[in-house]
């Protein structure tokens, strides 16, 4: 017996799709690929049509069931040089036989397949499948911390817990 979540609801994580991001993204543009070159991350560019700025992040969307952790701390603000910036930390709790039903677990290493980087888009109510938040991107809460847990009952991992932040959108001043 693995046990089970508590109170379970699905999300939406997008997934970074690194092969569709490194794609030249503005076509005939100056740009080669969605990351940069020097530094690695994805680019932020400006699209040749409209002209608005946008990134070239790709991402493929998957539902999940999980348990939200209380305690968590949404939409909290920090004091910055070019204003407030949120300040958000929320833990997730997936269960490997779930993870493992639905091919999210690599069978050659049994690692997780979700990764730091992956970004939450919303949480849905799991058996209406109502929608019960959407997270704004920017700042967006991307995965910081994965670790499996729970190391034996019933000799096997259960748990997997996801630590989601938000990315710094400012500057910090000198305290």
């Amino acid at each position: 017996m693995r046990g089970r979540l508590i109170n379970a609801f699905e999300v939406d994580l997008a997934q970074l799709d690194t092969t569709a991001t490194e794609a030249d993204p503005d076509g005939p543009g100056p740009l080669p690929s969605g990351y940069d070159p020097d530094f690695g991350e994805v680019v932020v560019h400006t699209d040749p049509v409209d002209g608005d700025r946008e990134s070239a992040r790709k991402e493929t969307h998957r539902r999940l069931p999980c348990q939200v952790e209380i305690g968590n701390n949404l939409e909290a603000l920090q004091e910055m040089i070019g204003g407030d910036s949120p300040d958000s930390t929320m833990t997730l709790v997936f269960h490997f036989a779930t993870l493992e039903r639905l091919g999210m677990v690599d069978p050659a290493t049994g690692e997780a397949m979700i990764r730091k980087g992956d970004r939450l888009h919303a949480i849905y109510e799991r058996c209406t499948g109502k929608l019960v938040q959407i997270f704004r991107n920017p700042p967006g809460l991307f995965a910081t911390k994965v670790v499996g847990t729970s190391y034996g009952i019933g000799r096997s991992r259960n748990l997997l817990l996801v630590t989601f932040e938000d990315r710094e959108q400012g500057v910090r001043g000198a305290a």
